[in-house]
């Protein structure tokens, strides 16, 4: 079987989770060409495991101040490109594309008659079990129509549908795991940088290590702010006692994996991110804010630790599964997945 992997780029988690199932598919010696769009080609960073990947423009949001910018959205989304990209994408030579929440592939393959599994945290939202907060009618449209899929697979933190996996979360090596406990990891990338800094200074008794797109290596008192590395953050991650960040979905399933307290500051007029910020407080796993706000920070930092999730770290059964071809079947790979899950520490809303 050969495969193409369609990923969204904008953000990191999709690349996390792509990350995961790369590792898999080489150990597994299946046949996987990786295409990215939603961010320049030029800021993609530590690739290595997507060997000759192909980065095309597609669609994306554009951020100001901590919210979505919806006529900066607007203006910079290049339909035309969009429509000729998917007409050039040539998928003759695959038997199926996996795809998450990719638009140049989904609606490639759809026009071709290659069959598509849409595996993502969005695909998760169309079940109507899924907490939504709002808005589903529209918001279950546009996950549809943005990336259509053959087959959707949801992922979340809770098996509420049987097309919802868990998420799976790599063991990695650390330099350093014991955790220090005035240390914090602080990810905002869709905040101004001058802000999320001027907001830790409020905190001189706390180390934060703050990862930014903007960031260049180096400390401003007890802030050090540091460049976009993949290992730098796991394993500032890793020893954390604490991690604030928007409410991306990754980023959070790798903090619960930890046990580690979250505080999120989800960006604003972002749907999915909105509702990840309630659900996760419904849950008791965060404190959120709607804004840079001290007194948040004052009761998060006085908060508990999470309990540990052991989420499933081998996506083998996944991949089996797409091998086989029987993607209808979906009770036993989401039984399988979800009993790899410690019953007794799932947060149950």
């Amino acid at each position: 079987m050969r495969i193409l992997y369609g990923i969204q780029g904008t953000g990191n988690g999709h690349i996390t989770r792509a990350r995961v199932m790369a590792t898999t598919f080489k150990a597994l010696g299946v046949d996987v060409d990786y295409v990215f769009s939603g961010r320049k080609e030029q800021d993609y960073f530590d690739m290595d495991d997507f060997a000759d990947y192909r980065a095309f423009r597609g669609l994306s949001f554009t951020s100001k101040s901590g919210q979505v910018d919806s006529f900066k959205t607007l203006k910079n989304a290049r339909p035309l490109q969009l429509i000729k990209d998917i007409k050039n994408l040539d998928l003759r030579h695959y038997d199926l594309v996996f795809n998450d929440f990719e638009p140049i592939s989904a609606w490639a393959a759809k026009q071709q008659g290659i069959p598509v599994i849409g595996m993502s945290h969005q695909a998760a939202f169309l079940s109507d079990k899924v907490p939504m907060f709002g808005r589903a009618f529209f918001r279950r449209a546009l996950i549809r129509n943005y990336a259509p899929a053959s087959v959707y697979l949801g992922v979340h933190w809770q098996p509420y549908a049987e097309n919802i996996i868990p998420p799976f979360i790599a063991n990695h090596h650390h330099d350093n795991p014991v955790m220090v406990e005035n240390k914090v990891l602080v990810y905002l990338p869709f905040e101004n940088l001058d802000s999320v800094v001027d907001y830790l200074k409020d905190f001189p008794e706390r180390e934060f290590y703050c990862y930014h797109p903007d960031a260049q290596d180096c400390s401003i008192g007890n802030i050090h702010l540091r460049a976009p590395s993949r290992v730098g953050f796991l394993n500032d991650l890793a020893n954390a006692g604490g991690v604030i960040g928007n409410a991306g979905f990754e980023l959070a399933s790798e903090a619960l994996q930890l046990g580690k307290k979250l505080l999120l500051k989800p960006l604003g007029k972002q749907f999915e991110q909105g509702i990840n910020a309630q659900t996760l407080l419904s849950m008791g796993a965060a404190h959120v804010m709607s804004y840079l706000n001290p007194n948040a920070m004052d009761d998060w930092l006085q908060s508990p630790q999470n309990k540990k999730l052991n989420f499933p770290s081998d996506p083998a059964p996944l991949v089996d599964w797409l091998q086989k071809k029987q993607w209808e079947k979906l009770d036993k790979l989401h039984k399988h997945l979800w009993q790899q899950v410690d019953l007794e520490q799932k947060l149950i809303v």
